[in-house]
């Protein structure tokens, strides 16, 4: 993995040239997107009763919001205002995707025009790892491009702080949370939280002696086929609420994050390649939409496989935020609160990890020689799954398909 392309918006009461040029592109985007669906005409609101979750502290949480993570320049703006026109409140942002200032942008058009008030969304964004020590300022510049005053949750977004090797974090994970805690005194936020942590690093932090906010959210990669099911159960336990990311798969992150599944290797048999895709496994890169199991159940109860991988994260406790440019397919992600799926619907895509687990955002660009995290299971602080080990046991089940196999002659003189 290469760099990672961060951009610095302090400047914002005052745009340059390429931020008015992202903008009015983002506009132009809306207006396009809004005409396209006429699910959501502008200037107008749905009515949609989106159930929420309650923290610890008494805060709450809409169960779906709309992810933000790789949207194109442009496409948060329209986004989000197709998003909140729909009836979503719950937005979830990040300064390293870029687009905090389109958002703010669609947001401040929003407010103004009256469709909704800035009471009546839960607006959350990330910390990134180049801001631990400066974490004030980190928020007001994220606070500035979303024209907003105050966020409902800052996550911590990695456990990971730039140009830091050895063996430990500088700052700590604890420091950083001390200035975490506060933002909440000053009332720039009101709950904050943790992204991309292990329940070791969780538990480390809860145990620290400095710590007075307990986490309120724990947000982290969930779906068939990477379940986190022990991590999310323990989080909940401690009466951390959890929100899943990548409902759907992510099923663009092998492009995004530079892994090219061409590079693991494929069978000479078009017998094995098939069963492999039936399994939903394209190389290293699983395609969870593409399962025929969930296809099936899709199927079955007449909906889409999102709205199918969207209602399992629900009935597991979570709130998640799917992504979503198009405005159909916005709406259409909010239809998951008036049917549910079987126990034996559960169970049937709990077992699709024991097939083709895999966490789709791996953290391996993390890793470096000089430290803190050498290897995966430094970062996880658990056995990471082998994807080729796993694959070969897929292609195992049906490497017999084309092959003789035993026999022995009955008395009639056949076979």
């Amino acid at each position: 993995m290469g760099r990672v392309r961060c951009k610095d918006y302090r400047g914002l009461k005052s745009l340059n040239s390429e931020q008015q040029q992202q903008l009015h592109a983002a506009r132009k985007t809306t207006h396009a997107y809004l005409q396209q669906s006429a699910a959501v005409p502008e200037g107008t609101t749905a009515s949609v009763n989106i159930p929420t979750a309650t923290f610890s502290n008494g805060r709450t949480i809409p169960l779906i919001g709309l992810g933000t993570w790789k949207s194109s320049p442009g496409q948060a703006h329209a986004a989000v205002s197709a998003a909140v026109r729909c009836g979503y409140r719950h937005i979830d942002c990040a300064s390293i995707y870029g687009n905090e200032h389109e958002i703010g942008a669609a947001l401040a058009e929003l407010f103004a025009e009256g469709t909704v008030q800035r009471e009546e969304l839960f607006i959350t964004t990330k910390l990134w790892n180049s801001d631990h020590n400066n974490v004030e300022a980190a928020c007001r510049r994220s606070l500035a491009a979303l024209h907003l005053t105050y966020l409902d949750l800052y996550l911590t977004h990695w456990p990971v702080v730039t140009g830091c090797t050895g063996p430990t974090l500088v700052p700590s994970t604890a420091e950083t949370w001390s200035a975490m805690e506060g933002l909440v005194r000053q009332g720039l936020v009101r709950s904050i939280g943790l992204s991309n942590f292990s329940r070791v690093k969780l538990q480390q932090l809860m145990d620290s002696p400095t710590l007075t906010i307990k986490p309120a959210v724990l947000q982290v990669e969930a779906h068939p086929y990477w379940p986190n099911t022990a991590l999310i159960d323990w989080a909940q336990q401690q009466g951390i609420h959890v929100t899943a990311y990548s409902p759907l798969g992510s099923p663009d992150s092998a492009q995004m994050l530079g892994r090219d599944p061409a590079k693991s290797g494929s069978s000479s048999s078009k017998g094995v390649a098939a069963a492999a895709a039936a399994e939903g496994l394209t190389g290293q890169q699983p395609q969870l939409m593409q399962h025929p199991l969930v296809l099936d159940m899709a199927k079955r109860h007449r909906k889409s496989t999102a709205q199918v991988l969207i209602r399992w994260s629900i009935q597991k406790g979570t709130s998640v935020i799917p992504k979503s440019a198009n405005p159909e397919r916005i709406k259409a992600n909010l239809d998951v609160f008036s049917w549910s799926l079987s126990d034996a619907d559960m169970t049937a895509l709990a077992r699709l990890a024991e097939v083709a687990s895999q966490r789709m955002v791996d953290g391996s660009f993390w890793l470096s020689p000089e430290g803190p995290y050498r290897r995966l299971e430094d970062l996880w602080d658990a056995a990471v799954p082998d994807r080729e080990v796993l694959r070969q046991q897929v292609i195992a089940r049906y490497t017999n398909i084309n092959t003789p196999q035993p026999h022995a002659t009955l008395n009639t003189g056949k076979l």
